[in-house]
């Protein structure tokens, strides 16, 4: 019983070490930077939202991101008839099973259960890999079953996991700068989308701090006077 219970503590750990073992790098993503915002919606919607859907946001929020629902109609949605609908796909979870051994996962929360940083870094480092499925590998997460949908702005690039290097197979669309300010857009959406109301949240967070540092200032004053006027 306890080799059994050691086995089950053990194993997540080793898969969180192996996801751990690349270094992450610091996202640059900007939350309040409409137009960040609105074009890692427009980069998600092409080359994301094929295989993986947000069930928990409807395209009419996407208004709070400086759209119109006209706009969001014409250039956002291909996969729904209404603006009140969530952001969901078509695909048949069982086909994409068959198609990457895994079904691709809603990415209604991802930035929150996996960290900006880590998102940033994983959209940076897909390599080729002639030895899995897809042809595709990760250098954040080794094996995973997903190819690289942005390999046509990126490049092709090949990874020696032991030595830590880097070499470039082909050249894409995009320059690296270029490729790294569409990733931060994509990750600063996904962001938003983990947790659209964070900006009011936290600026609702803060007006509470003073109005309860208004009123228990003054209480607490007046409540040391009454407890002390009579020591001496």
């Amino acid at each position: 019983m306890k080799k059994l219970l050691a086995i089950v503590l053990l194993v997540p750990a080793s898969v969180l070490a192996a996801e751990a073992s690349y270094r992450l790098d610091q996202s640059p993503h900007e939350p309040t930077d409409l137009v960040s915002l609105q074009a890692g919606a427009r980069t998600f919607v092409n080359y994301c939202l094929g295989c993986h859907g947000m069930q928990y946001m409807r395209y009419n929020r996407l208004t709070e991101l400086g759209l119109t629902e006209q706009q969001i109609r014409d250039n956002l949605m291909f996969s729904a008839d209404k603006v009140g609908e969530t952001m969901k796909i078509a695909l048949d979870p069982k086909v994409a099973k068959q198609w990457f051994g895994v079904a691709p996962p809603d990415l209604s929360v991802v930035s929150r259960s996996r960290g900006a940083d880590w998102l940033y870094t994983y959209l940076r480092t897909f390599y080729r890999d002639p030895k899995t499925p897809t042809g595709w590998n990760n250098a954040v997460f080794e094996n995973v079953g997903m190819p690289h949908a942005l390999w046509t702005l990126q490049g092709e690039r090949a990874y020696d996991r032991e030595k830590n290097q880097w070499r470039e197979i082909s050249k894409g669309s995009y320059s690296q700068v270029e490729y790294d300010m569409t990733v931060r857009d994509l990750v600063n959406f996904l962001v938003y989308v983990g947790e659209p109301a964070a900006a009011n949240r936290k600026a609702i967070g803060i007006w509470s701090l003073f109005v309860l540092l208004l009123i228990l200032f003054p209480l607490t004053y007046w409540l040391k006077r009454e407890y002390w006027k009579d020591v001496t």
